[in-house]
């Protein structure tokens, strides 16, 4: 396996790790307080749409859109799209917004389950296939842009769909075994990671897309991704400090406390 290849594959794992993630506790909300055969018909209804989109659009882009194009189009949407995911990302680490909370989602899926109707005596709950669909593959679009537009600029669609492949299997089989939100699987740090790999990608290949001879070649794919690194870290300690400002600013104007004291936080 080459280097592009095991970092399709690495990048397509981590983002749909994220996806699948959120996908699987929706799932899980429909099958504990429905019915596990509509949530699981539905969820495989949905993992068959979704390779289909992967394969058909995969192979359509990567055959009739010029390479150039190709890499300059998809560079610049990988920047776009892993900004929003990076702005997020140093926006929870530095405090400013809360941090993705598996648990309480699945505790709001399954309040919302329990006031529909009732599931049916026999037969498939055809409310739990919907739900369960509905879920898996609204999550499920965003790995299948991150497979298709990364595995097409790469030159390697078959290594982003293994990728994302091995993360669905993964969280699936880590459902089963735990049978419970997937909490502790650290989706800001993943997201972090993530957003620096589409942002560094989509720059290096937007730049070849409009005939920029990077001096290292693939090479400086590493530099790109360590300056945006670097940069996300520096963003991160700003939003923290200017947390930290406000926090004492408003201590400040409440001024000291009837004792004398000053008033704490």
């Amino acid at each position: 396996m080459s280097s592009v290849q095991l970092v399709t594959v690495l990048s397509a794992f981590l983002a749909s790790l994220v996806e699948f993630v959120e996908a699987v506790t929706i799932v899980l909300a429909v099958g504990v307080t429905r019915q596990w055969r509509g949530a699981l018909l539905g969820t495989g209804a949905a993992a068959a749409l979704l390779a289909a989109l992967v394969v058909v659009f995969g192979a359509a882009i990567a055959t009739l859109v010029p390479i150039e194009l190709l890499r300059l189009v998809i560079g610049s949407l990988l920047v776009i799209y892993g900004l929003q995911w990076l702005t997020k990302a140093i926006l929870r680490a530095g405090g400013a917004r809360a941090k993705h909370d598996e648990s309480a989602i699945f505790a709001e899926q399954v309040v919302a389950r329990q006031s529909e109707p009732p599931v049916p005596a026999t037969g498939t709950d055809w409310l739990s296939f919907t739900v369960a669909f509905k879920g898996v593959f609204l999550e499920g679009l965003e790995v299948a842009f991150i497979v298709v537009t990364f595995g097409a600029s790469a030159g390697a669609l078959g290594s982003a769909a293994a990728g994302a492949a091995i993360a669905g299997v993964v969280v699936l089989l880590a459902a089963v075994v735990i049978r419970e939100p997937l909490a502790r699987v650290p989706e800001n740090g993943l997201k972090f990671a993530v957003g620096i790999m589409l942002v560094g990608f989509g720059t290096f290949w937007a730049g070849e897309g409009v005939g920029v001879e990077w001096p290292a070649e693939d090479a400086t794919i590493l530099v790109i991704l360590a300056v945006y690194l670097v940069l996300a870290l520096v963003a991160v300690r700003l939003v923290q400090a200017r947390l930290e400002g406000r926090r004492v600013g408003a201590v400040a104007e409440a001024g000291p406390d009837p004792a004398g004291r000053p008033e704490t936080p």
